[in-house]
């Protein structure tokens, strides 16, 4: 089913030309029309040109007309120019068809609109790190995407890591529940949010950080260890905005290192042990979305159902409307 696909850069100036130059051709082989914007390739500093360039670029992906609107890369840049941009433009072309792909960076834009107008986007793929890849790109990304594209995508499933007991530096008492293997129970009509967590707590207490309450919040991360993780988790518990949340899901985290000898057992699956002992919500892990190749596609603001059956988990969509009003 061809597809019309508009490449635009938000963000950090693209560095690996010939990423860029195979994504455009793996989605021109899978049968597409991609339309590259004038400006995906500029450069200003380390931003894929300066701050109106890259705004121009985001109104013509609006203008566009495109079935997805993909960015190029994340980076860095977005949340410079949140304030400038112009969200009834996007939410008219989200109402067209045109669905709005990204992740990393990208969450500003996203929680941005939804805050704004409560349009959804989808997290997923960039062009270059996953469909531009050398070889072939992954397969269940690819396949996300395709759903996605082909208006077939229902939900998603991923199987819960098996529990393991996390080091005794992390419990404050024997009674310290696990996240992990939660036996069932599901969760209706939530508002799925989230994205990239450092990009997302830095939108805390400001006009663009939504206002969820009930929802169900993913969070992912790259080249952050543990700490750091839980320490932007105490930034939004302090801040009550977890305590409002049905459902905490950890994503990949990725590019870190533990410090043998230092960090002692301190790991992310004590940070997500620590945050479930002090939030009713559940806190579920191994959700296949971040700074990875096997990635799934997720509706940022609409409403979902989580199920859990064990250590399967599933986050179902159906047939989405574009809004989550």
């Amino acid at each position: 089913m061809k597809k019309h696909i508009y490449i635009y850069s938000p963000s950090s100036a693209v560095r690996d030309k010939a990423s860029f130059k195979r994504g455009v051709k793996r989605l021109e082989a899978l049968g597409h029309e991609v339309e590259v914007d004038e400006a995906a390739l500029a450069k200003y500093q380390r931003f894929a040109g300066d701050d109106e360039t890259r705004l121009a670029a985001i109104g013509r992906a609006a203008a566009s007309g495109a079935d997805v609107a993909l960015i190029s890369r994340g980076g860095y840049g977005l949340t410079r120019i949140l304030p400038a941009i112009n969200y009834k433009a996007l939410a008219k072309a989200v109402d067209r068809g045109t669905r709005f792909v990204g992740l990393s960076d990208f969450t500003a834009l996203q929680l941005a609109l939804l805050a704004k107008t409560g349009a959804v986007s989808w997290a997923g793929p960039a062009l270059g790190e996953d469909f531009g890849v050398p070889g072939e790109p992954d397969d269940i990304m690819e396949a996300c995407f395709d759903d996605l594209i082909s208006g077939q995508g229902e939900g998603t499933g991923w199987t819960l890591p098996k529990p393991k007991p996390s080091a005794a530096i992390n419990s404050i008492a024997k009674g310290d529940r696990k996240t992990g293997a939660t036996g069932t129970f599901g969760i209706k009509d939530a508002v799925l949010w989230g994205g990239n967590l450092a990009v997302l707590a830095s939108l805390t207490g400001t006009p663009y950080m939504p206002a969820v309450k009930g929802g169900i919040l993913f969070i992912e991360d790259v080249g952050e260890h543990p700490y750091r993780v839980e320490r932007i988790l105490t930034h939004l518990l302090h801040a009550g905005v977890l305590a409002q949340q049905k459902a905490v899901i950890f994503g990949q985290f990725t590019n870190y290192k533990l410090v043998p000898g230092y960090d002692s057992g301190f790991n992310l699956q004590g940070v997500a042990d620590w945050l479930q002992n002090r939030i009713k919500a559940k806190v579920l892990t191994g959700l296949p979305f971040g700074h990875v190749a096997t990635k799934v596609l997720l509706p940022v603001g609409a409403k979902i159902s989580l199920v859990v059956e064990e250590r399967d988990a599933f986050l179902l969509w159906g047939h989405q409307h574009q809004h989550a009003h």
